[in-house]
């Protein structure tokens, strides 16, 4: 018997898995966030099932996404990952994350942490949706875009409202799985 899953979700086993036991679970975890939300960057233009099929070869690129080694990139470093065939080689793409991960730094430093500074735009738990069909779904929010604007300020880039929010979904800030997809439940519950 199959399950019922958001219509956006494909049979590329990437995507079911993602889908399945990662879109909308709740992470603490730092560096985690910091994959997730370089990842929505590298996304930005593209398809998310693009860049779900490079992730590996981003973890290997960006060593394992260790922001305190990835500030620490030179021009050289930049360079051999505008060669790098597994990644989307875009300069100001691969110098956004080097910046993120400057700025991610002083948020941890600031906050302890930065899923404490994340997770206090939802007041520390999930937002439930409770969405008919994926068309209901926003493509950004009164609250990713005030995630935005301020991670904006704080010096981090290709971090526009709807690049927000798609992180908030992914990280599970928000659960947008719609009411016919048998995680809508088991994430809420």
């Amino acid at each position: 018997m199959s399950r019922s899953r958001c219509s956006w979700v494909t049979t590329d086993p990437v995507y079911l898995d993602y889908h399945d036991n990662e879109w909308g679970r709740p992470v603490y975890d730092d560096r985690k966030l910091f994959e997730l939300l370089t990842l929505e960057g590298a996304q930005a233009g593209l398809s998310w099932v693009t860049i779900l099929k490079r992730r590996e070869n981003y973890r290997k690129a960006f060593d394992n996404f260790q922001p305190e080694i990835i500030a620490g990139y030179n021009e050289e470093k930049v360079e051999s990952l505008l060669q790098n065939e597994g990644i989307i080689r875009n300069r100001r793409k691969i110098l956004s994350v080097i910046q993120n991960a400057k700025a991610f730094l002083e948020l941890q430093a600031e906050f302890g942490s930065f899923a404490a500074y994340v997770w206090q735009f939802v007041d520390g738990k999930s937002l439930v949706n409770h969405w008919e069909q994926v068309e209901d779904v926003p493509a950004k929010t009164e609250i990713s875009e005030k995630l935005s604007k301020d991670l904006k300020r704080r010096n981090f880039s290709f971090v526009g409202p709807t690049i927000c929010y798609a992180y908030m979904q992914a990280a599970g800030l928000v659960n947008d799985h719609v009411k016919s997809c048998f995680l809508y439940g088991e994430i809420n519950d």
